[in-house]
């Protein structure tokens, strides 16, 4: 006998959006890869259109495995069995089949087959980038049900996901800091912490984009004598091959060097902290006190601050584990909170949104247990192995 489809699962970044189809007894039955989800930039409809492609690809899977959400499961479907599946080669060559696969499962003329392979009772799990608030979350899952791609939709920010694929239960808090920062908890009664994380006017101090901003700031007042010595202004320049703060400013403000490769300074500043700068060090020692204020205000929100709760780290910044900063955020949240467990996520987020959807169809500890273990075969992978 098949196993039926019971979770969409959604995670969907800036860069890169992965899917998972998860049977109902915590198979994974098939996945994709797509592209990045960024609304704010090509408007909701064509944002969502990518998650369309991304879900197409993995019906596809789904279908040529077995026809129906049956057999595939049953027998361990290509997005089980082989760690690319859709999200590797494969999928991303699914061409027209799968794009006529994605409009069918989109709701747009021609959708007969989509919901028949997926089942009548689905649950989509999306945890998305750019849903920083209730509101938006409430816009996008709109934007879902209008799809028509399962009888329930919930739409969750990405960090959520994160969260959820670090814990065994929906139980602690996560920090995430790559290009920005943000944060978020939650308790299984349904209660959660967050902040809106839209940066400097939400209160935001961090993330990937911030540090390289105030590395420079520092730089360029190091070299013309307003700030204090750093090696950053030697640095800095030196990592793009020039030779002085003058020359990197002119090289940004005229486009010889593109605006979006000031990414590429954080590491930069980093090795100078590590290095013994003071500069540096000071704003690595921000980022840490930041780090900590964010777990602690979420912690005690939800009354955990003084219980054993989970704290988990993520995003490109603190997955790096740089010591001075990953030991400074583990000293100062021992201070505010003794009990908390720190450690950095490696579960891939995708894995968060399917428990998510396994949360909310009330499925058991096995199948939460069943789905984990997939993804565990290959630590830090987007599709189980």
């Amino acid at each position: 006998m098949g196993v039926n489809v019971s979770v969409v699962a959604i995670d969907a970044g800036n860069s890169k959006t992965d899917v998972a189809l998860i049977g109902e007894d915590g198979t994974v039955l098939a996945t994709a890869r797509g592209g990045g989800f960024q609304p704010p930039v090509v408007g909701v409809e064509a944002a969502v259109d990518v998650l369309a492609e991304a879900l197409g690809r993995a019906v596809a899977e789904l279908s040529a495995a077995g026809g129906s959400g049956g057999s595939a499961g049953a027998s361990g479907a290509s997005g089980a069995s082989d760690p690319l599946g859709a999200s590797g080669a494969r999928g991303e060559a699914s061409g027209t089949a799968g794009a006529a696969r994605t409009r069918g499962v989109s709701g747009v003329p021609g959708a007969s087959g989509g919901l028949g392979v997926l089942g009548p009772s689905v649950h989509v799990s999306a945890c998305l980038a750019n849903a920083d608030l209730p509101v938006e979350e409430a816009e996008l899952a709109a934007a879902l049900e209008a799809r028509g791609w399962g009888s329930s939709v919930e739409v969750r920010n990405d960090t959520f996901a994160i969260l959820r694929a670090g814990v065994d239960d929906p139980r602690g808090v996560a920090v995430v800091c790559g290009a920005g920062i943000n944060c978020v908890g939650m308790t299984p009664d349904g209660r959660t912490a967050r902040f809106p994380a839209i940066g400097r006017i939400s209160g935001d101090w961090g993330g990937g984009s911030g540090l390289a901003e105030e590395a420079l700031w520092f730089a360029a007042r190091a070299e013309d004598g307003r700030g204090e010595p750093s090696e950053l202004a030697r640095a800095l320049p030196g990592h793009f091959g020039l030779d002085s703060m003058y020359a990197l400013i002119e090289a940004l403000h005229r486009g010889a060097i593109p605006m979006v490769r000031r990414h590429e300074l954080t590491p930069v500043l980093f090795a100078t902290a590590a290095a013994g700068d003071a500069v540096a060090s000071a704003l690595v020692e921000r980022l840490a006190e930041e780090v900590v204020a964010m777990a602690s205000v979420a912690l005690n929100r939800l009354g955990l601050l003084e219980e054993e709760a989970p704290v988990l780290l993520g995003g490109s910044v603190l997955a790096a584990r740089h010591p001075q900063l990953n030991d400074r955020i583990a000293a100062l949240l021992a201070a505010r909170a003794p009990k908390a467990e720190v450690r950095v996520v490696t579960e891939p987020p995708v894995l968060g949104a399917a428990l998510l959807g396994l949360d909310r169809t009330g499925a058991d500890q096995e199948v939460r247990r069943r789905l984990r273990a997939q993804y565990l075969r290959a630590p830090g992978a987007s599709a189980p192995a």
